[in-house]
């Protein structure tokens, strides 16, 4: 290994407190997912995102930790958004013929309360699908099923490079 990897992975765990501890241990162990190809994102493996589709709808869940969170313990809004984002991404993508993919070109969101609890979930479905955009909407619902966020997003359909 790295010398200087391994002294700053021992620096870090002899310092570290319980909370950062668990912050550690999802962040190593949603690493090892992209790794093993479970997640095809390091940021699908890093926030243990757990996705389905199924009629048209795409369906994005996320346990809750301290990674998620910002200075006042509860989700940051910046990880609702990419939670938003990706649950979009993938709903575009999965509608899409071999050689083209989508790209976020707008991304609104309101925040409707805060996110805390055991776990996030978003729901995004189709709006509009037309051969060069698509537009996208999504809730976003805590683990007591109260909304904390509404969104629409649009994307370009692109020709992927090398087809």
């Amino acid at each position: 290994m790295n010398k200087h990897l391994n002294e700053l992975f021992k620096a870090c765990i002899e310092n570290a407190t319980e909370e950062e501890l668990e912050v550690l241990t999802s962040v190593l162990s949603g690493f090892q997912k992209k790794q093993k190809q479970i997640n095809s994102s390091y940021i699908g493996g890093l926030l243990h995102m757990e996705r389905t589709i199924h009629d048209e709808i795409c369906e994005l869940t996320v346990p809750l930790s301290p990674l998620l969170h910002n200075s006042l313990g509860i989700v940051h809004g910046g990880m609702t958004a990419t939670v938003i984002d990706s649950a979009m991404g993938t709903l575009a993508n999965s509608l899409l013929p071999d050689g083209f993919s989508a790209v976020t070109t707008q991304l609104n969101i309101h925040y409707l309360s805060i996110g805390n609890g055991e776990f996030l979930q978003c729901k995004a479905h189709i709006d509009h699908k037309g051969t060069k955009t698509m537009v996208i909407s999504a809730d976003v619902y805590r683990s007591d099923k109260k909304k904390i966020a509404q969104a629409t997003g649009s994307f370009f359909i692109i020709k992927k490079k090398n087809q």
